[in-house]
Order: structure tokens, then C-alpha cells, then sequence
């Protein structure tokens, strides 16, 4: 079966000509670029890749870009793997995850590890790094790095090209609903270099979850799986409800319904004999940020307003 590459960026530099100089046993791989300013579409040239530059005048989706790479590659070509452009392939994976699916012809997609390039620089990147060890075996879903099968991505439409976030679960739970399988393998794949160093860069990247979680229920909610409406409700309970609740408390009977904030510590430390302190505060307050992604979308919807990207880099 034969292997192509998908990598999707924009003004990655560096880490983009680390990615592409990864790719060495993959052709063709194709570049979709959305609009750098870096030189990063002359180095994808020098290096032999096909680049595609998106229309920026359209809204831009990583979705979207994903579709256009596909729309370029040649009929002939079995796989691809999907990369984006601040991650690197680890030796091996292509040949292992492709010798896979020719064994398993009902998995459609596999993944393996994906590893945070820096996770000491931040507590920020050192979450990312725990967030995405998730379970070997059969999966629900995968991340943006995968090696899919050409056929099956095709014959489901592609991704959701107007998903600002998670249009991967989304992809994949279209997949399954076609009978076939998820995929995560206990091998090294790709690394990433998410830069996250600020709050406030991983608030967007939360607040991005947030909306995504809103969107996939709204789209998938009503499937029997019941598509992250468990994670939007967790999202709005905690974000929103509870601190309402204790505003509320505050007007009626005075200071003394500030007491009521108390169950935020009282949370954190019943999730913190789960997934140690760190990752507990974080979860907690996550959910204020993930309520404010959601609010977002359910605001936009009734208005009608444009869809815009919720960045963090």
C-alpha cells in the first residue's frame, strides 16, 4: 500500500523544515500553507514537497486545509499521513502503523504517542504531554497526527471543513458510524513543539475545547454514544452554574454565600488523589475557560455570527 503526507501550517519556520526533513521515506507529501509570511512555502519547495497555498479568503479551519491537501493527492495513493507542521514523524511509525492497518483491514485510522518536545519549559506543556498518553487499543477517536486509510477518509466526506476545533472526533465518529475502527498503538509517533509558556495561552487553548465540545454535541449529541455532552455539561456546571449560584448567594444573604466557593477547593482535591495536584487545578479551572468556548458558540449560533479561530500561538 502506498503512503503519502498531509502536513498542514503556517508560519511554523524552523519546525517546519524539521517536519518535512522527517518525511524521507513518504511521497508525495503535500504542504498546505494558510498564509505565512515566513518563507515557509519556498523552504516546502526546496525540499520537494507540493505545496498548496489555501484561500485565505475564505475562514480559515485546520479542517479545511486537511480537505485541500486531500483534494491534491494522487488517486493512486492508499494512505496518508495527516502532520502538522510543528510536529516531527518518529523513525518508524509510518512503517509500523502502515504494516498494521494491511493486517487489520476494518481500522481506519491509527495513531500512536504523541510526545510534547519540551514538557519541562512549562507546566502548561507538561499537561499537554499527560493529555495526550490516552489508551492503547481501540479508540474513539484520534489527535491531528494519524495515518489514515485514503478510501474510507473519502468516502465519509473528508473532515467537517467548518469545525474550528475538534474535527478529528468529529472525522472519526463519522468513520465508526461506517463500521470501522479506531486505532492507538503503543508506539512512539510524532513529537510536538507547543510553545505553550503563558496563562493565557493555554486559556485559548481550553476555551478552544470548550467550543468544540459544545459543537460536537450539538452535531453528534443525539448519537447513542452521546457525543461530548457529558464534557459540556461538566463545562457549564462548573464554569458557569456554580459560580452564578455563588453570585446569587453573595446578593441574597451577603458575604457568607461566598462560602459556597468552597466546593472549587473541595473538587480540587477529590481529582487530585486521581491525577496529582497539578493536573487538578487545572481541571478545575479549566472549566471556566471551557464554559466560556462554549457560551461562545452557543452565542454565535443564535446570532449568526462569522466563525473565527480561537488561537493560541
Amino acid at each position: 500500500m502506498s503512503v503519502g503526507a498531509i502536513v498542514i501550517g503556517r508560519n511554523e519556520g524552523a519546525r517546519l523544515i524539521a517536519c518535512l526533513d522527517a518525511l524521507t521515506d513518504v511521497t508525495p507529501v503535500i504542504y498546505v500553507d494558510s498564509g505565512s509570511t515566513d518563507g515557509s512555502i519556498a523552504a516546502a519547495q526546496a525540499r520537494g514537497a507540493q505545496v498548496v497555498p489555501l484561500d485565505m479568503a475564505q475562514p480559515f479551519t485546520a479542517a479545511r486545509a486537511r480537505n485541500a491537501g486531500l483534494e491534491a493527492l494522487p488517486e493512486d495513493v492508499d494512505l496518508v499521513q495527516f502532520l502538522d507542521g510543528d510536529c516531527i514523524v518518529r523513525g518508524g511509525w509510518i512503517a509500523q502503523a502502515q504494516a498494521f492497518l494491511e493486517a487489520t483491514p476494518d481500522v481506519a485510522v491509527v495513531c500512536g504517542r504523541r510526545r510534547e518536545m519540551y514538557p519541562q519549559a512549562s507546566i502548561y506543556n507538561a499537561l499537554i504531554d499527560a493529555e495526550w498518553d490516552t489508551p492503547v487499543g481501540e479508540a474513539l477517536a484520534c489527535g491531528g497526527d494519524a495515518l489514515m486509510r485514503v478510501g474510507a477518509l473519502r468516502a465519509v466526506g473528508g473532515y467537517n471543513a467548518l469545525l474550528i476545533a475538534g474535527e478529528e472526533p468529529d472525522l472519526c465518529l463519522r468513520l465508526r458510524a461506517e463500521g470501522w475502527r479506531i486505532w492507538r498503538l503503543d508506539v512512539e509517533m510524532t513529537a510536538h513543539d507547543a510553545q505553550i509558556m503563558r496563562f493565557d495561552q493555554w486559556w485559548q487553548r481550553t476555551k478552544r475545547a470548550g467550543h468544540a465540545f459544545a459543537e460536537g454535541a450539538a452535531l453528534h449529541g443525539s448519537s447513542p454514544e452521546r457525543h461530548w455532552v457529558a464534557e459540556t455539561r461538566r463545562a457549564l456546571m462548573w464554569g458557569m452554574a456554580v459560580p452564578l449560584l455563588i453570585a446569587l448567594l453573595t446578593v441574597l444573604i451577603g458575604p457568607y454565600g461566598l462560602l459556597a466557593a468552597l466546593v472549587y477547593p473541595v473538587q480540587v482535591m477529590r481529582l487530585a488523589r486521581r491525577g496529582g495536584w497539578a493536573w487538578a487545578v487545572f481541571s478545575v479551572l479549566g472549566k471556566l475557560a471551557e464554559a466560556q468556548g462554549a457560551i461562545g458558540y452557543y452565542w454565535r449560533r443564535l446570532s449568526g455570527g462569522q466563525r473565527s479561530l480561537i488561537e493560541y500561538k
